[in-house]
């Protein structure tokens, strides 16, 4: 999303002006912008504060917190943001305000349930059972007077009789995750928790952090960041080598 430079309106009564950064470290006394506090007491900028806040929309988290030390520990503040608040001391644009609420709504649909237009009548279903693509139309089979089913994975009518969660029998049922991740470069995994298709931006660490699940893991091996750690440092090669391409996808286990 494009920058542009922002600024409070030094007329703004409704905010506190001081003179200090809690969030931004190359702040000085010279730097150019007013700051201001936020509820929680920290000051901020408004450029920073939205650069922060679209990495933590990147990193799959919807709820902001404020990242700042508290004085003299080290210690996090992690009071939470409301929404209200981020747009007044982010000093969001219009269109900021509608990528960030498209962004919130779908990460909170994604961590909270698993939702897809029936192909029949487009009513939004929900899959309750993340393991099984059989799945339920409760006003197609209202309209229809008989019990109708679906496939979640190729969107039609379900063919086969009991729950399958790799394909039902209609021609050309294929996950496609699976399929991409069998085909493409290795830059692309499936999260071992979730299963979340995610890629590398072949940058940094070789370590990365779930949108979704949340969890970090490592891009090479394929185990969990701490047990990878154990034998290995975050820009080495691991021991074990290099996980081949998965031909499976984990289901979700939702808490």
């Amino acid at each position: 999303m494009e920058q542009v430079e922002k600024k409070y309106d030094p007329l703004d009564t409704t905010l506190k002006f001081v003179n200090r950064d809690d969030l931004d470290p190359t702040f000085s006394e010279d730097s150019d912008g007013l700051r201001a506090e936020m509820s929680c007491g920290h000051a901020v900028g408004p450029d920073y504060l939205t650069v922060w806040c679209l990495n933590q929309l990147k990193e799959g988290k919807y709820l902001f917190r404020c990242p700042a030390l508290v004085e003299g520990t080290n210690k996090l503040c992690n009071k939470l943001l409301s929404y209200q608040e981020v747009c007044k001391m982010a000093a969001l644009t219009v269109k900021e305000m509608e990528y960030f609420e498209e962004t919130i709504a779908r990460l909170a649909a994604a961590e909270f349930c698993e939702i897809k237009p029936c192909p029949k009548c487009r009513t939004h279903v929900e899959r309750t059972d993340l393991s099984n693509l059989c799945v339920h139309c409760t006003i197609c089979t209202a309209d229809q007077k008989k019990i109708y089913y679906f496939c979640w994975q190729c969107q039609r009518e379900w063919k086969v009789s009991g729950p399958r969660s790799d394909h039902c029998e209609n021609d050309g049922c294929i996950n496609k995750d699976l399929q991409l991740l069998q085909t493409c470069k290795t830059i692309m995994r499936a999260c071992p928790k979730c299963g979340l298709s995610v890629e590398h931006s072949s940058q940094y660490c070789k370590n990365i952090t779930c949108p979704r699940c949340h969890i970090e893991f490592c891009f090479v091996c394929l185990k969990l960041k701490l047990e990878c750690n154990k034998t290995s440092s975050p820009y080495k090669i691991c021991p074990s080598g290099v996980a081949p391409r998965q031909t499976s996808i984990p289901v979700w286990q939702r808490k």
